[in-house]
């Protein structure tokens, strides 16, 4: 099992947007999606997707709406709102940039660096 991650701040409230913006979901239901696409990498402990969640629903980037699950039990469902979608659409953007410029950075050699790269 690969190790887990700590995320960089500011970074689960986009890959939550990012799980909501595929349809209405549920916390646990987020936090699994994202355990499972990142193969384990990303687990988010409840301790810090609840207050995430209540943090983006306080901004008017979700809206949440009480639903039964598959088990029969109610859950929030929560969905991306307007607002939500272009701040997704904005921060994913960034993190774009930066994972590409992190990527430059990361694949410099040192030999190219002796054969007049930056200095």
């Amino acid at each position: 099992m690969p190790p887990k991650s700590d995320l960089p701040q500011g970074t689960l409230d986009v890959l939550i947007l990012k799980v909501v913006a595929l349809g209405p979901v549920h916390g646990y239901a987020i936090a699994q999606r994202l355990q499972q696409v990142s193969r384990d990498v990303v687990q988010v402990p409840q301790g810090s997707l609840y207050p995430a969640l209540h943090r983006l629903e306080n901004r008017s980037l979700l809206k949440a709406d009480w639903k039964d699950t598959d088990t029969g039990r109610e859950a929030k469902f929560y969905s991306l709102t307007r607002k939500g979608r272009k701040h997704l659409e904005a921060e994913t953007a960034d993190w774009q940039r930066l994972t590409e410029a992190i990527a430059l950075i990361l694949g410099l050699s040192e030999k190219g660096l002796a054969e007049g790269g930056a200095e």
